[in-house]
């Protein structure tokens, strides 16, 4: 094993959230940062998921850094909701742009990170026998990185190719003449289903359950629209720094009972026509009470019968056990109308689940499904997943995972007691998932940046999130959740897609623009809620009353 290495600062990870605190920290702090990424260049989520109709569902000139003028002006964004091959084009020019590689260490996982407290450092070794200690410790991990696929009796019996849509070969798959089987019906494998049947000789789909999709209606971007975007850049940042979901949209008419039946149904048609997620935006009262959820969801069925030729096809792809928006809401190009060809079929494993993968294929019940590929699409151990993945040890040598054993518990989801001087990028307990991510990350890295700044200006070496100001966050967050209509789905922001984990709903509901609000009062007062020290004495944490109080 090599000597140990010092630096300032370690970043794990080098999507979006990495490259930007890397700059940050490095050319605006001048700190010594070491970057350890496990991909082989830039991108993160968009490194890894190169899955045929790969596709963001925030607009791209929204979905973009704000933080350089320059950056801004010179990047030609082509299409409304940008594709992964441009997203990732995108971040090899951020790079190659503010020089990142020359800190980042490729093709490097991190497996453990000690705090000492003699020292009141990080130490972190890798794969490659490497150790680095530094004073601050930043996981940009992504909250969608670690991906999943079930311990299905049989799997690795399959004598033909299995693939994750997370973890997509670089060179891409062939699918032509060959018989396709995705399990999955989540975002990316509604994404990818509609390009794989085009190529496939025939593709068959298992569906545990449906999921509720809208149309993107996609399309490329006027030269017009680039340029009145960048001519209004500083404004239309502000406003979406303010607004719940990072991406400002058209405002709610207000309650799905303010109107008439006529009324609520031309609105929804106008809203569906559209495209996009402002559909969910379309009453305020959506998200909040199950009566006037389901008039959208309603809508949603009825268009779903509309697209689906047969009608037994039509009934099995309409959801019904959950309300719509309380499952991530997908945004699909020509998804339903795919179920229309011949040479694709769909299979319900929701009364009889799979049971097996055989060498040949799936094994259903008494039938076995034969192919030559096999594409999961089966979602991922989210946000907690990647940080339980490495051993994170804090003060008496207590592991993270232990700590999260029956659900996460942060400050402010950038923080948790117990593990100084470590900061947790749209970490659980923040809005991140919810919201549009590049926000959150900017948002989230300008933060901890300003607060190493200041404890590097006052002489502090330690800063920890006291178990009080944590407490009263994680119940805020519980609080927030239980007031809308998330709680009632079993999914994957409960962690409820992976068996054994606990049910605890992870991100902040209230929205981007009321969390950036909060983060901005606690640093005001002093980072009330956090413990400041120096290497010799010990401040008072600012914790003990109101640590988590909500403006209004």
């Amino acid at each position: 094993m090599s000597d140990v290495q010092r630096c300032d600062a370690i970043v794990i990870g080098a999507g979006f959230a990495g490259m930007y605190a890397l700059h940050r920290l490095r050319d605006d702090l001048s700190l010594q940062v070491r970057v350890f990424e496990r991909g082989t260049d830039v991108g993160g989520t968009w490194y890894w998921n190169r899955y045929p109709g790969a596709r963001c569902d925030v607009p791209s000139m929204f979905y973009s850094y704000s933080f350089s003028d320059e950056l801004e002006k010179e990047w030609e964004w082509t299409e409304l909701y940008p594709a992964q091959p441009e997203i990732l084009a995108y971040a090899n020019h951020v790079a190659d742009r503010f020089d990142l590689r020359k800190d980042i260490t490729f093709e490097t996982s991190v497996l453990a990170a000690d705090f000492d407290e003699s020292s009141q450092e990080w130490t972190v070794t890798t794969d490659r026998g490497e150790r680095v200690t530094a004073r601050f410790l930043i996981t940009a991990l992504g909250c969608l990185s670690a991906s999943r696929i079930p311990p299905f009796p049989g799997l690795e019996s399959f004598e033909g190719e299995i693939h994750h849509t997370g973890r997509w070969p670089h060179e891409g798959v062939d699918f032509s003449g060959k018989k396709v089987a995705v399990i999955g019906t989540g975002s990316s494998g509604i994404q990818a289903i509609p390009q794989i049947a085009q190529q496939a000789d025939h593709l068959t789909v298992f569906q545990r359950t449906p999921a509720f999709t809208l149309p993107a209606r996609n399309r490329p971007l006027t030269a017009e629209e680039i340029a009145d975007f960048k001519a209004n850049y500083p404004e239309r940042r502000a406003l979406a720094r303010a607004t719940p979901s990072g991406v400002p949209g058209i405002p709610a008419v207000g309650s799905a009972f303010s109107v008439t039946d006529e009324q609520r149904e031309e609105l929804l048609t106008q809203r569906w026509n559209r495209g996009g997620t402002s559909f969910l935006s379309l009453f305020n009262d959506t998200v909040v009470n199950l009566e006037a959820n389901e008039f959208s969801a309603e809508y949603v069925r009825e268009r779903i019968q509309d697209l689906i030729d047969d009608p037994a096809v039509a009934d099995t792809l309409l959801p019904h056990d959950y309300p719509i928006g309380a499952k991530r809401i997908c945004l699909d190009t020509d998804y339903y109308v795919t179920y229309n060809r011949a040479d694709v079929d769909l299979v319900s494993v929701r009364e009889t689940p799979i049971e097996e993968i055989t060498p040949r294929g799936v094994r259903v019940g008494d039938t076995e499904y034969e192919f030559d590929v096999i594409v999961f699409a089966t979602g991922y151990d989210a946000m907690t997943g990647p940080l339980n993945a490495i051993d994170i040890r804090g003060v008496d040598a207590e592991l993270l995972r232990d700590k999260w054993a029956a659900g996460p518990r942060t400050y402010l989801g950038i923080a948790t007691a117990g593990f100084p001087n470590l900061f947790l990028l749209t970490g659980p307990g923040s809005p991140s998932v919810l919201v549009n991510m590049i926000i959150s990350i900017e948002q989230h890295v300008d933060w901890v940046t300003d607060l190493i700044a200041h404890l590097r200006d006052n002489d502090y070496t330690r800063v920890e999130a006291v178990v009080d100001a944590e407490d009263k966050w994680v119940e805020h967050v519980n609080e927030a959740a239980s007031h809308t209509l998330f709680p009632q789905a079993d999914s994957w922001y409960l962690g409820a897609n992976i068996p054994g984990k606990p049910r605890v709903f992870m991100p902040y509901v209230a929205g981007a623009g009321r969390y950036r609000a909060i983060c901005d009062e606690v640093a005001a007062d002093d980072y009330r809620g956090f413990t400041l020290a120096t290497a010799t004495a010990e401040a008072a944490p600012r914790s003990a009353v109101d640590a988590v109080s909500v403006p209004n």
